[in-house]
């Protein structure tokens, strides 16, 4: 993250998928999975922004839009 390095290693888009089977598959037992939630608005917001094929550790840059701070970016 720091080295700004996101080739992918397992993409966000494959994430999503299966994220999105995890949240279906807890609605159809009534456990809340929040977090797992969070994580998924998260990979949403990097989609967004064209990072479907981005690895997952990506995941830093919507975390950064949200601090307006860029990791290891000089002060």
């Amino acid at each position: 993250m720091i080295n700004r390095t996101f080739e992918p290693g397992f993409r966000i888009e494959l994430h999503q998928k299966d994220l999105g089977l995890d949240l279906g598959n807890s609605r159809q037992v009534g456990v809340p999975l929040p977090n797992t939630a969070t994580v998924q608005e998260l990979f949403d917001a990097c989609s967004a922004r064209g990072g479907n094929v981005w690895d997952h550790s990506a995941l830093v840059r919507a975390l950064e839009l949200l601090a307006s701070h860029e990791i290891g970016a000089k002060a």
